[in-house]
Protein backbone atom coordinates (compact mmCIF):
# COMPACT_ATOMS: atom_id res chain seq x y z
CA UNK A 1 0.00 0.00 0.00
CA UNK A 2 1.26 3.48 -0.79
CA UNK A 3 0.55 6.76 0.90
CA UNK A 4 0.72 10.27 -0.52
CA UNK A 5 -0.09 13.70 0.75
CA UNK A 6 -2.23 16.41 -0.77
CA UNK A 7 0.91 18.56 -0.88
CA UNK A 8 2.39 16.60 -3.76
CA UNK A 9 4.88 14.45 -1.91
CA UNK A 10 5.75 11.36 -3.92
CA UNK A 11 4.03 8.13 -2.97
CA UNK A 12 5.85 6.05 -0.39
CA UNK A 13 5.50 2.36 0.28
CA UNK A 14 5.66 2.00 4.06
CA UNK A 15 4.47 -1.59 4.23
CA UNK A 16 6.44 -3.76 1.81
CA UNK A 17 5.84 -7.50 2.08
CA UNK A 18 4.01 -7.04 5.36
CA UNK A 19 3.33 -9.99 7.66
CA UNK A 20 3.51 -12.57 4.87
CA UNK A 21 6.90 -12.23 3.14
CA UNK A 22 7.82 -14.69 0.40
CA UNK A 23 9.82 -17.75 1.40
CA UNK A 24 13.13 -17.96 -0.43
CA UNK A 25 14.67 -21.36 -1.06
CA UNK A 26 18.38 -20.64 -0.71
CA UNK A 27 21.14 -22.98 -1.85
CA UNK A 28 21.97 -25.81 0.60
CA UNK A 29 18.93 -24.79 2.68
CA UNK A 30 20.76 -21.74 4.01
CA UNK A 31 18.82 -19.58 6.46
CA UNK A 32 20.17 -16.21 5.33
CA UNK A 33 21.75 -14.76 2.20
CA UNK A 34 24.83 -12.63 2.85
CA UNK A 35 26.06 -9.93 0.50
CA UNK A 36 29.62 -8.74 1.07
CA UNK A 37 30.01 -5.32 -0.55
CA UNK A 38 33.32 -3.52 -1.01
CA UNK A 39 33.23 0.06 -2.23
CA UNK A 40 35.68 0.99 -5.00
CA UNK A 41 35.43 4.78 -5.14
CA UNK A 42 38.89 6.19 -4.43
CA UNK A 43 39.76 8.69 -7.14
CA UNK A 44 36.10 9.53 -7.76
CA UNK A 45 35.58 11.68 -4.66
CA UNK A 46 35.39 15.48 -4.76
CA UNK A 47 38.84 16.98 -5.13
CA UNK A 48 40.21 20.44 -5.84
CA UNK A 49 42.83 18.77 -8.04
CA UNK A 50 39.98 17.51 -10.25
CA UNK A 51 38.48 20.97 -10.60
CA UNK A 52 35.77 20.52 -7.97
CA UNK A 53 34.79 23.48 -5.79
CA UNK A 54 35.72 21.64 -2.61
CA UNK A 55 37.41 18.50 -1.32
CA UNK A 56 35.40 15.59 0.08
CA UNK A 57 34.66 16.23 3.77
CA UNK A 58 33.92 12.66 4.93
CA UNK A 59 37.31 11.21 5.75
CA UNK A 60 39.43 9.85 8.59
CA UNK A 61 39.44 13.19 10.40
CA UNK A 62 37.65 16.48 9.81
CA UNK A 63 39.88 18.47 7.50
CA UNK A 64 41.36 21.75 8.75
CA UNK A 65 41.95 22.91 5.17
CA UNK A 66 39.46 25.60 4.12
CA UNK A 67 36.89 24.74 1.47
CA UNK A 68 38.18 25.62 -1.97
CA UNK A 69 41.85 25.04 -1.07
CA UNK A 70 43.80 21.99 -2.25
CA UNK A 71 43.72 19.34 0.51
CA UNK A 72 46.66 16.98 0.09
CA UNK A 73 45.92 15.06 3.29
CA UNK A 74 42.38 14.07 2.36
CA UNK A 75 43.48 13.04 -1.13
CA UNK A 76 46.11 10.78 0.43
CA UNK A 77 43.61 9.21 2.81
CA UNK A 78 41.55 8.17 -0.20
CA UNK A 79 44.62 7.04 -2.15
CA UNK A 80 45.46 4.60 0.65
CA UNK A 81 42.50 2.48 -0.41
CA UNK A 82 43.97 1.83 -3.87
CA UNK A 83 47.63 1.75 -2.86
CA UNK A 84 47.27 -0.65 0.08
CA UNK A 85 43.70 -1.47 1.16
CA UNK A 86 42.43 -3.19 -1.97
CA UNK A 87 45.23 -5.76 -1.91
CA UNK A 88 44.37 -6.78 1.65
CA UNK A 89 40.76 -7.33 0.65
CA UNK A 90 41.62 -9.36 -2.44
CA UNK A 91 44.09 -11.49 -0.51
CA UNK A 92 41.55 -12.24 2.24
CA UNK A 93 38.76 -13.04 -0.21
CA UNK A 94 41.06 -15.41 -2.07
CA UNK A 95 42.19 -17.15 1.13
CA UNK A 96 38.62 -17.59 2.36
CA UNK A 97 37.24 -18.43 -1.10
CA UNK A 98 34.50 -15.82 -0.91
CA UNK A 99 32.78 -13.80 -3.61
CA UNK A 100 32.00 -10.11 -3.10
CA UNK A 101 30.30 -7.34 -5.01
CA UNK A 102 32.43 -4.25 -5.63
CA UNK A 103 30.50 -1.00 -5.98
CA UNK A 104 32.69 0.69 -8.60
CA UNK A 105 32.61 4.40 -9.41
CA UNK A 106 33.30 4.94 -13.09
CA UNK A 107 36.03 7.54 -12.55
CA UNK A 108 37.74 5.24 -10.03
CA UNK A 109 37.76 2.46 -12.65
CA UNK A 110 39.08 4.88 -15.26
CA UNK A 111 41.99 5.79 -12.97
CA UNK A 112 42.75 2.24 -11.78
CA UNK A 113 41.65 -0.06 -14.60
CA UNK A 114 44.29 -2.68 -13.82
CA UNK A 115 42.93 -3.05 -10.27
CA UNK A 116 39.32 -3.26 -11.47
CA UNK A 117 40.41 -5.91 -13.98
CA UNK A 118 42.09 -7.99 -11.29
CA UNK A 119 38.99 -7.82 -9.07
CA UNK A 120 36.76 -9.21 -11.82
CA UNK A 121 39.39 -11.76 -12.86
CA UNK A 122 39.17 -13.19 -9.33
CA UNK A 123 35.45 -13.79 -9.80
CA UNK A 124 33.92 -10.77 -8.07
CA UNK A 125 31.00 -8.70 -9.35
CA UNK A 126 31.52 -5.16 -10.63
CA UNK A 127 28.40 -3.10 -9.86
CA UNK A 128 27.88 0.54 -10.83
CA UNK A 129 28.41 3.12 -8.08
CA UNK A 130 27.88 6.17 -10.29
CA UNK A 131 30.54 8.04 -12.22
CA UNK A 132 31.59 10.11 -9.20
CA UNK A 133 31.13 9.40 -5.49
CA UNK A 134 28.12 11.72 -5.31
CA UNK A 135 24.37 11.54 -4.75
CA UNK A 136 22.46 11.04 -7.97
CA UNK A 137 19.85 13.35 -6.46
CA UNK A 138 22.28 16.12 -7.53
CA UNK A 139 21.49 15.59 -11.20
CA UNK A 140 19.25 18.34 -12.56
CA UNK A 141 18.47 16.65 -15.87
CA UNK A 142 18.02 12.98 -16.86
CA UNK A 143 20.17 13.33 -19.97
CA UNK A 144 23.22 14.21 -17.88
CA UNK A 145 22.61 11.35 -15.50
CA UNK A 146 22.07 8.91 -18.35
CA UNK A 147 25.32 9.98 -20.00
CA UNK A 148 27.26 9.30 -16.79
CA UNK A 149 25.61 5.91 -16.33
CA UNK A 150 26.52 5.04 -19.91
CA UNK A 151 30.12 6.11 -19.24
CA UNK A 152 30.20 3.80 -16.23
CA UNK A 153 29.08 0.86 -18.32
CA UNK A 154 31.61 1.56 -21.07
CA UNK A 155 34.60 2.18 -18.78
CA UNK A 156 33.89 -0.88 -16.64
CA UNK A 157 33.34 -3.06 -19.70
CA UNK A 158 36.58 -1.86 -21.25
CA UNK A 159 38.63 -2.36 -18.08
CA UNK A 160 37.21 -5.68 -16.88
CA UNK A 161 35.35 -7.38 -19.73
CA UNK A 162 32.20 -7.26 -17.57
CA UNK A 163 29.44 -4.66 -17.66
CA UNK A 164 27.72 -3.75 -14.39
CA UNK A 165 24.24 -5.22 -13.99
CA UNK A 166 23.56 -3.64 -10.58
CA UNK A 167 23.54 -0.08 -9.29
CA UNK A 168 23.94 1.80 -6.02
CA UNK A 169 24.76 5.49 -5.57
CA UNK A 170 25.82 7.52 -2.61
CA UNK A 171 22.99 9.23 -0.76
CA UNK A 172 19.92 9.16 -2.96
CA UNK A 173 18.83 8.40 -6.48
CA UNK A 174 17.26 11.12 -8.58
CA UNK A 175 13.63 11.05 -9.63
CA UNK A 176 14.76 9.54 -12.95
CA UNK A 177 17.43 7.05 -11.87
CA UNK A 178 15.42 3.84 -11.93
CA UNK A 179 13.79 4.62 -15.27
CA UNK A 180 17.27 5.25 -16.68
CA UNK A 181 18.56 2.01 -15.19
CA UNK A 182 15.78 0.17 -16.99
CA UNK A 183 16.61 1.88 -20.28
CA UNK A 184 20.21 0.76 -19.87
CA UNK A 185 19.18 -2.83 -19.05
CA UNK A 186 20.34 -2.97 -15.43
CA UNK A 187 19.00 -5.99 -13.54
CA UNK A 188 18.71 -4.44 -10.10
CA UNK A 189 18.96 -1.24 -8.08
CA UNK A 190 20.29 -1.18 -4.52
CA UNK A 191 19.19 2.22 -3.22
CA UNK A 192 16.70 0.61 -0.87
CA UNK A 193 17.41 1.06 2.83
CA UNK A 194 13.92 -0.04 3.81
CA UNK A 195 13.82 -3.85 3.94
CA UNK A 196 15.64 -7.12 4.63
CA UNK A 197 14.15 -8.72 1.51
CA UNK A 198 14.43 -7.72 -2.14
CA UNK A 199 11.25 -6.35 -3.70
CA UNK A 200 9.90 -4.95 -6.95
CA UNK A 201 9.47 -1.23 -7.59
CA UNK A 202 6.09 -1.18 -9.34
CA UNK A 203 6.06 2.57 -9.98
CA UNK A 204 7.87 2.00 -13.29
CA UNK A 205 6.36 0.79 -16.58
CA UNK A 206 8.01 -2.57 -15.88
CA UNK A 207 8.72 -3.51 -12.23
CA UNK A 208 12.38 -3.26 -11.24
CA UNK A 209 14.04 -5.50 -8.68
CA UNK A 210 15.41 -3.59 -5.69
CA UNK A 211 18.15 -5.35 -3.76
CA UNK A 212 18.10 -3.48 -0.45
CA UNK A 213 21.35 -2.30 1.07
CA UNK A 214 22.11 -1.32 4.68
CA UNK A 215 24.16 1.34 6.45
CA UNK A 216 24.10 -0.15 9.96
CA UNK A 217 26.34 -3.17 9.24
CA UNK A 218 28.72 -0.91 7.33
CA UNK A 219 32.25 0.23 8.12
CA UNK A 220 31.33 3.88 7.47
CA UNK A 221 30.28 3.73 11.12
CA UNK A 222 33.98 3.80 12.01
CA UNK A 223 33.78 7.42 10.86
CA UNK A 224 30.68 8.25 12.92
CA UNK A 225 30.75 9.24 16.60
CA UNK A 226 27.92 6.83 17.43
CA UNK A 227 29.48 4.03 15.41
CA UNK A 228 32.25 1.46 15.74
CA UNK A 229 35.44 2.35 17.60
CA UNK A 230 37.32 -0.91 17.05
CA UNK A 231 37.13 -4.01 14.87
CA UNK A 232 35.42 -6.21 17.44
CA UNK A 233 32.47 -3.82 17.70
CA UNK A 234 31.65 -4.28 14.02
CA UNK A 235 32.15 -8.05 14.24
CA UNK A 236 29.86 -8.28 17.27
CA UNK A 237 27.21 -6.21 15.50
CA UNK A 238 27.34 -8.42 12.40
CA UNK A 239 27.27 -11.56 14.57
CA UNK A 240 24.15 -10.34 16.37
CA UNK A 241 22.46 -9.55 13.06
CA UNK A 242 23.26 -13.02 11.76
CA UNK A 243 21.87 -14.62 14.93
CA UNK A 244 18.54 -12.82 14.46
CA UNK A 245 18.27 -13.49 10.72
CA UNK A 246 19.29 -17.16 10.98
CA UNK A 247 16.62 -17.68 13.63
CA UNK A 248 14.03 -16.05 11.35
CA UNK A 249 15.22 -18.24 8.48
CA UNK A 250 14.82 -21.34 10.62
CA UNK A 251 11.24 -20.23 11.26
CA UNK A 252 10.65 -20.15 7.51
CA UNK A 253 11.56 -16.69 6.18
CA UNK A 254 15.19 -16.45 4.97
CA UNK A 255 16.28 -12.85 4.38
CA UNK A 256 19.30 -10.81 3.24
CA UNK A 257 22.14 -9.35 5.30
CA UNK A 258 24.35 -6.69 3.71
CA UNK A 259 27.84 -6.12 5.11
CA UNK A 260 29.61 -3.11 3.61
CA UNK A 261 33.28 -2.14 3.55
CA UNK A 262 35.48 0.57 2.04
CA UNK A 263 39.04 0.17 0.80
CA UNK A 264 40.30 3.25 2.66
CA UNK A 265 38.44 2.49 5.92
CA UNK A 266 38.65 -1.21 6.75
CA UNK A 267 41.66 -1.49 4.48
CA UNK A 268 43.63 0.05 7.35
CA UNK A 269 45.42 -2.60 9.49
CA UNK A 270 43.69 -1.65 12.74
CA UNK A 271 40.27 -2.16 11.18
CA UNK A 272 41.03 -4.95 8.74
CA UNK A 273 40.48 -7.45 11.54
CA UNK A 274 36.78 -6.56 11.21
CA UNK A 275 36.82 -8.06 7.73
CA UNK A 276 38.95 -11.10 8.56
CA UNK A 277 36.87 -11.96 11.62
CA UNK A 278 33.59 -11.64 9.75
CA UNK A 279 34.95 -14.03 7.10
CA UNK A 280 35.92 -16.43 9.88
CA UNK A 281 32.45 -16.09 11.42
CA UNK A 282 30.82 -16.92 8.10
CA UNK A 283 33.01 -20.01 7.80
CA UNK A 284 31.95 -21.20 11.26
CA UNK A 285 28.30 -20.79 10.33
CA UNK A 286 28.77 -23.15 7.39
CA UNK A 287 25.65 -23.98 5.39
CA UNK A 288 23.47 -21.74 7.56
CA UNK A 289 24.60 -18.85 5.36
CA UNK A 290 24.73 -18.40 1.61
CA UNK A 291 27.42 -15.84 0.73
CA UNK A 292 26.98 -14.70 -2.85
CA UNK A 293 27.31 -11.72 -5.16
CA UNK A 294 24.39 -9.36 -5.38
CA UNK A 295 23.79 -10.44 -8.96
CA UNK A 296 23.51 -14.09 -7.93
CA UNK A 297 21.08 -13.19 -5.14
CA UNK A 298 19.09 -10.93 -7.46
CA UNK A 299 18.71 -13.66 -10.07
CA UNK A 300 17.57 -16.18 -7.47
CA UNK A 301 15.01 -13.69 -6.13
CA UNK A 302 13.74 -12.89 -9.61
CA UNK A 303 13.06 -16.58 -10.13
CA UNK A 304 11.37 -17.21 -6.79
CA UNK A 305 9.60 -14.04 -5.69
CA UNK A 306 6.07 -13.15 -6.78
CA UNK A 307 6.55 -10.95 -9.81
CA UNK A 308 4.00 -8.17 -10.37
CA UNK A 309 4.17 -8.46 -14.17
CA UNK A 310 5.16 -11.97 -15.19
CA UNK A 311 4.95 -11.08 -18.85
CA UNK A 312 7.87 -8.64 -18.71
CA UNK A 313 11.33 -9.92 -18.33
CA UNK A 314 14.22 -9.12 -20.52
CA UNK A 315 16.19 -10.43 -17.55
CA UNK A 316 14.33 -13.70 -17.08
CA UNK A 317 16.39 -15.58 -19.63
CA UNK A 318 19.59 -14.43 -17.96
CA UNK A 319 18.21 -15.40 -14.56
CA UNK A 320 17.75 -18.98 -15.74
CA UNK A 321 21.40 -19.32 -16.73
CA UNK A 322 24.21 -20.03 -14.26
CA UNK A 323 25.02 -16.72 -12.58
CA UNK A 324 28.53 -16.50 -13.97
CA UNK A 325 29.85 -12.99 -13.50
CA UNK A 326 32.86 -13.07 -15.78
CA UNK A 327 33.03 -11.51 -19.22
CA UNK A 328 29.36 -10.56 -19.56
CA UNK A 329 28.92 -8.55 -22.74
CA UNK A 330 26.85 -5.53 -23.60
Amino acid sequence: MTTSSSQGISSRNLHGWGATPPTLQLPHQAKVAVSLVINFEEGAEWSIADGDPTTERVAEVHSVVPAGVWDQGTEQQFAYGMRAGVWRFLDALRRHNRTATFYMCGQAVERSPHIAAQIVAQGHEAACHGWRWRPHADYDHPARERADLQRCIEVTQQATGQRPWGFFCRGSESRWTRALLQELDFEYASNGLDDDLPYFDTSLPAPMLVMPYALDSNDMKFFHPNGFACADEMVTYVSDALDVLIAEGERGTPKLLNIGYHLRITGRPGRFAAFERVLQLLERLGDSVWVASRLEIARLCRQQMPHPHHAHDAHAARAETPPSLLHSSL
